[in-house]
């Protein structure tokens, strides 16, 4: 499974980060940072959890 940021929507909430702090980051100018793109099933509850808190739905599952 593969979690797909879309850059331009993304306005650095940290919502995402909260709910899945394994997979992304804020950096230190508020840009979020994901730190694995890819994830197995192991995480996929946090990676589904991060998309659905997103409020501009700037993160999908691929």
């Amino acid at each position: 499974m593969r979690i797909v940021l879309d850059r331009p929507r993304c306005e650095g909430h940290g919502l995402c980060e909260e709910a899945a702090p394994q997979l992304m980051h804020l950096d230190d100018d508020g840009e979020l940072v994901l730190d694995r793109e890819e994830f197995g099933e192991t995480d996929a509850t946090l990676a589904h959890a991060a998309v659905r808190v997103c409020p501009v739905a700037a993160l999908r599952i691929a």
